[in-house]
């Protein structure tokens, strides 16, 4: 990894990506940027339900060690995975070797076909809890204020859940909804925004 530039350093963020490059790359370039990319999607579920419990950037860090462990987030090759599967997995050194969170994992991406089926893409699913279909821009003056769920992050949350989705509560929902831009939380000051 590299160093940041003191340009870069200078640059108004949210507080909460620190220095740490991979962090910063991270809040830079995908953070509250919107995504409809089902494959994406996806990924993001599988990420932040590892996340459950853990911070961010653990899960980040090992973001690769996903993709490879994962069959790089296809969702119909996730949904296949047998027993066996789950075993190799809980060998696998670049993931969280949770075996609730891995079992989640695939039947998660069974679920996540079975919105697709029904609602023509996990995006339209998700998308149809916003207000008028469309993200929201929240104006936020500093970090502290940013919510940790909301009430829309609780319908979707209570929706999954009684579809059958795990580790996908509230909390990691809202978080889920920033990191794919449904809601864009970069407080009013970052060049971000």
């Amino acid at each position: 990894m590299t160093n940041l530039s003191q340009e870069n350093l200078s640059v108004s963020r949210c507080s909460w990506c620190g220095t740490d490059p991979l962090y910063v790359k991270y809040h830079d370039e995908e953070w509250g940027k919107e995504v409809h990319d089902d494959k994406v999607l996806f990924e993001f579920l599988i990420l932040e339900s590892a996340q459950a419990g853990l911070s961010w950037i653990t899960i980040l860090r090992r973001r690769d060690g996903y993709r490879n462990a994962f069959a790089n987030f296809d969702i119909e090759r996730v949904s296949k995975f047998t027993e066996k599967d789950v075993e190799q997995l809980m060998q696998e050194t670049g993931i969280i070797r949770n075996r609730l969170k891995i079992i989640a994992a695939v039947n998660n991406a069974k679920l996540f076909l079975e919105v697709q089926k029904e609602f023509g893409s996990f995006d339209a699913y998700l998308y149809s809890f916003m207000p008028e279909g469309k993200p929201l821009v929240n104006n936020i003056e500093m970090q502290g204020a940013v919510p940790p769920r909301t009430e829309i992050s609780d319908r979707i949350a209570k929706d999954m859940k009684k579809r059958g989705f795990k580790f996908f509560g509230t909390t990691i929902c809202y978080a889920f909804m920033q990191a794919v831009g449904m809601v864009n939380d970069h407080i009013s000051t970052c060049a971000f925004k």
